[in-house]
C-alpha cells in the first residue's frame, strides 16, 4: 500500500504539468502514479519530467538499449514498481516480450547483440549495491559506443537509480496496464508486484 496516495490528474492546475501528463498517457496509455505522487512539488515533477526526455528520449543510443538497460537496473536494485514500467517501455520501444522475459540472460542468450550485452553488463552491476561496475566493463563499453553514448548509458541507469529509491521508499502503487506487461514479460520467472499493489 502507497505511503502517500497519488494525486488525481484532473486537479493539477500547473498547465506544464498537465502537458506533461498527456505526453505520459499518449506514449504509455497511463499517467504513472510517481509523477502524480511527485506532482505535489510541481517544480520536483517538471524537473525530473526534463530529466527523463533528455535522457531518455534524446541522443544516438537506441531507445530499445536504453529502456532495457533501465529494466535490468531496476531488475538488480529489486523495485517491482520500475520493473513493470520498464518492461512496458521496452516493449513500446520494440523490445520482444521474448527479450525481456530472457534479459537476465543476456550474456549467453543470443537475442542480445555485444553492444548490449556490454550496456546491460554495466546496468546490472550499476542496479547492485555496492556498485560492482569496474574498469573492465567500461572496457567492453568502449568497444561499441563512444563517449557521448556511455553517457547516455549511465546517464539512463542513474535514473532508474533515483526512480528505484523514490518508488521503494514510496511503495508506489502499481498501475494496472504495466503491472500487466510485467506479468505477461516478467512473470514465467517470478516477477509479482510487491508492496505496489
Amino acid at each position: 500500500m502507497a505511503h502517500l496516495n497519488p494525486l488525481n490528474a484532473a486537479d493539477i492546475e500547473d498547465a506544464d504539468l498537465q502537458r506533461m501528463l498527456k505526453r505520459y498517457l499518449d506514449i504509455r496509455k497511463f499517467i504513472p502514479n510517481s509523477v502524480l505522487t511527485m506532482a505535489r512539488r510541481p517544480s520536483i515533477a517538471k524537473a525530473f519530467a526534463q530529466l527523463n526526455q533528455a535522457i531518455l528520449y534524446e541522443g544516438t543510443v537506441p531507445e530499445e538499449t536504453k529502456m532495457l538497460v533501465a529494466l535490468i537496473s531496476s531488475q538488480a536494485s529489486g523495485c517491482r514498481y520500475c520493473q513493470s514500467h520498464m518492461a512496458n517501455l521496452s516493449s513500446i520501444y520494440k523490445a520482444s516480450d521474448e527479450k525481456i522475459a530472457h534479459l537476465w540472460e543476456f550474456e549467453s542468450n543470443a537475442l542480445f547483440s555485444p553492444a548490449e550485452r556490454a550496456a546491460l553488463r554495466v546496468g546490472m552491476k550499476a542496479g547492485q549495491l555496492p556498485n560492482e561496475c569496474n574498469a573492465d566493463d567500461f572496457t567492453a563499453l568502449k568497444e561499441h559506443w563512444d563517449e557521448g553514448q556511455i553517457v547516455e548509458i549511465v546517464a539512463s541507469l542513474g535514473l532508474f537509480g533515483y526512480l528505484n529509491r523514490w518508488n521503494d521508499t514510496m511503495a508506489t502503487q502499481l498501475e494496472e496496464y504495466p503491472a500487466g506487461v510485467a506479468e505477461r514479460t516478467l512473470g514465467g520467472w517470478g516477477w509479482e508486484p510487491g508492496k505496489h499493489v
